[in-house]
């Protein structure tokens, strides 16, 4: 069997050596005679993972002490409407920064939970562009301010933390948390789904300033409120054991190669190596989104004939690169260039690009 360059959007591609280290211990896990998925998520083993995940996750991140970290279920959709059950009473108003499809579900999901004020949208521009933060209309008396930090789709995202005043900023990264440093301290909130830098699908990292634990939001069951999750270490319910042992696999494999800032370097200069080639292309591939908000993550492009792009999809995985089709809203091509995405998977995709021009154009 051989490996494919995996440029999956999500679930993406898992680092190779957190791979093989779970293949290893797939049967015994740290010397119990069984798999982790085995075990009780109360027992001794299994606590004492959870305390290394999170105190791993805490040093990658530098989380200071008053952030209460949670390992969730459920997906950063439901958090779309789990978060402004918790931060947002009766009546209240949140604001939302619209920048492509993430960031509108977002918008929508909340909606029976708080009125939701699109405070800034770049929607009439194609998403093509952030809006200028100079154009934002935020409410002095809002619950908290959402944004998404990377759209997948689209293919833009922030380069640095907007400026919001008081009011909690509410971050969705799940798909560019872990790929560059961040500055916890400017956030209320961040969640993320795993299933981009973080491991497999079904778990949520929620991050969360503890006194924003303290908000009444509004009746609702137990298992809905993060504040009794927080109490409980995450473990309220029976978590999703196999994600967060191979989310700690994860943190550990980022320490081993250097933390977020090298992690950032590597991602820079993947983008850069796509990037140059779509441009360099003469056209024959496009990619429209203002280069001051490209993403590092999610690169999507297209073809200067649609009606290649069918050839280019069968060629591609013929060539060992898989997932290449762009989310069916956009059409085109996409790649995502996740943490577990080598430099030398992009060399292969931009060799193949270059060869694929030269044959088609």
């Amino acid at each position: 069997m051989s490996r494919v360059w995996n440029f999956s959007a999500g679930p993406a591609a898992l680092p190779l050596p957190v791979l093989e280290r779970a293949q290893r211990e797939l049967l015994d896990w740290n010397g119990s005679g069984a798999s982790v998925m085995e075990q009780s998520h109360r027992g001794k083993r299994f606590m004492a993972m959870a305390a290394q995940v999170e105190a791993d996750l805490r040093e990658l991140l530098d989380i200071p002490d008053d952030y209460a970290v949670l390992f969730e279920q459920g997906g950063a959709t439901q958090h779309f409407a789990q978060i402004p059950m918790n931060l947002a009473g009766e009546g209240d108003s949140a604001d939302y920064i619209v920048t492509g499809h993430w960031s509108e579900k977002a918008a929508s999901e909340a909606a029976p939970y708080v009125r939701v004020n699109v405070a800034a949208t770049s929607k009439a521009d194609g998403y093509l562009r952030m809006p200028a933060r100079a154009t934002w209309n935020l409410a002095s008396a809002a619950s908290y301010v959402h944004m998404a930090t990377n759209e997948t789709i689209h293919g833009v995202q922030f380069q640095d933390v907007p400026e919001v005043g008081d009011v909690p900023l509410v971050a969705d990264m799940s798909s560019d948390i872990l790929s560059g440093p961040i500055d916890v301290r400017r956030f209320g909130l961040i969640y993320a789904g795993a299933q981009k830098n973080i491991g497999p699908s079904g778990l949520v990292l929620i991050i969360i300033r503890r006194d924003l634990l303290q908000r009444p939001g509004r009746p609702m069951a137990r298992i809905f409120r993060y504040a009794e999750h927080a109490a409980s270490d995450s473990m309220l319910n029976t978590p999703n054991t196999w994600g967060w042992y191979l989310a700690g696999l994860t943190f550990q494999w980022l320490k081993e190669g250097g933390g977020l800032a090298a992690m950032a370097e590597r991602n820079r200069e993947k983008a850069s190596l796509l990037y140059s080639a779509i441009d360099g292309s003469g056209g024959f591939y496009r990619n429209p989104i203002d280069p001051a908000v490209r993403s590092r993550m999610n690169v999507p492009f297209t073809l200067h004939d649609s009606a290649l792009d069918a050839s280019f999809l069968q060629e591609s995985e013929a060539a060992g690169l898989l997932a290449l089709k762009g989310h069916k809203a956009l059409g085109g091509m996409r790649a995502s260039l996740y943490n577990a995405v080598p430099l030398q998977a992009v060399q292969a995709l931009v060799g193949f690009m270059r060869d694929f021009a030269r044959r088609h154009g």
